[in-house]
């Protein structure tokens, strides 16, 4: 089946050449030059994936987006904006509105289609997630209805694919599962509050499969707009994560594990005990493996260096109770086996 993509730019020129790049690589491509014929067109229509431009006459995109958000039908569409402009705050405000990408014009027709099939297999992937965790519930029998528990094969296949996004980071999000549901473990958590943590944890990171790879896998520092991009990835997560309803807590560890426990986190700056249980869990597993892997611009650091930075954050980045019982862990460490292998 062909990729079906819905072009709205006031531009011909713009219009012509995206046809063109997209139509070669047999691609279906629709046209329109206004946000108003975008609605009307997806009143009977629902492509695969929409390029909308940001400056359009009347109803501009911000516009255009959010009559598309708000009709059900076409709300889980994904959205990539198109602009000339170089203005961060354009950027991010689009990707808050639910758009998955920024695409700069005049395209680059190589950009244009890496960026148009990450998005669409982005997409295809929450689908099929969704139809997988559907069919497993089909299976739960009459009596529990609820659904009790999510695929482990599912998750563990997601979660890889998140770490196969980052160069840097292989292995990730199952070692920090791993230590998210140690430290449950140590706080005298139930068994089955320990493995909901550990799922969690697996998927905590699952927002970065909507950043661009180019600031993912970045070599250099990144500038204050890329960073502000990267930041975006706990709303991203919270979106792909929150259309399974039979299992909320996924969501918790993918928005929340980056706030603070006092207070100066994001993406909400939430405090203390108002942050969920789970997520001052996996905040301070997500800091150690990151202390204790490889970077593009550093080896892992002495095990030394990762216990004082712990200790450090103790009572201001991280929950103080789940910061000593990591430093327990580490002590008992000795041979430094808690690491990327």
């Amino acid at each position: 089946m062909n990729t079906w993509i819905l072009v709205v730019d006031d531009n011909t020129s713009n219009l012509t050449m995206a046809n063109h790049i997209l139509s070669e690589e047999g691609m279906r491509v629709s046209c329109v030059k206004s946000g108003e014929a975008a609605v009307k067109f997806l009143q009977f229509n629902r492509p695969d994936l929409i390029l909308l431009d940001v400056h359009m006459p009347e109803m501009d995109g911000f516009e255009t987006l959010s009559a598309i958000r708000a009709d059900g039908a076409t709300a889980d569409i994904p959205v990539i904006f198109l602009t000339a402009d170089d203005d961060s705050e354009t950027e991010k405000a689009g990707l808050q509105a639910g758009a998955m990408d920024f695409l700069k014009k005049p395209f680059v027709p190589e950009v244009l289609l890496l960026r148009v099939r990450h998005t669409v297999e982005l997409n295809r992937l929450q689908a099929d997630l969704a139809r997988q965790v559907e069919e497993k519930t089909l299976e739960i029998t009459a009596q529990s209805r609820k659904l009790e528990r999510i695929s482990m094969q599912i998750v563990r296949t997601l979660s890889g694919a998140i770490d196969a996004k980052d160069t840097y980071t292989n292995g990730h999000s199952a070692r920090v599962a791993e230590y998210s549901r140690e430290i449950a473990k140590h706080a005298g958590l139930s068994k089955d509050l320990q493995e909901e943590i550990y799922m969690i944890g697996l998927l905590h990171d699952v927002g970065k499969i909507g950043i661009s790879d180019a600031i993912i896998n970045k070599p250099d520092k990144l500038t204050d707009e890329e960073y502000a991009i990267i930041k975006t990835h706990p709303v991203l997560g919270e979106k792909i994560l929150c259309n399974i309803t039979e299992f909320p807590k996924l969501v918790t560890g993918a928005k929340y594990h980056h706030e603070r426990y006092d207070g100066k986190g994001y993406p909400e700056g939430l405090s203390g005990e108002d942050i969920p249980l789970e997520a001052r869990i996996i905040a301070v597993a997500d800091a150690y493996d990151a202390m204790s892997s490889r970077r593009s611009y550093r080896d892992v650091l002495p095990q030394k260096k990762v216990r004082s930075e712990i200790e450090r954050g103790r009572g201001l980045q991280f929950d103080p109770v789940f910061a000593d019982i990591m430093l327990e862990m580490i002590d008992k460490d000795t041979e430094y086996g808690m690491r990327e292998k």
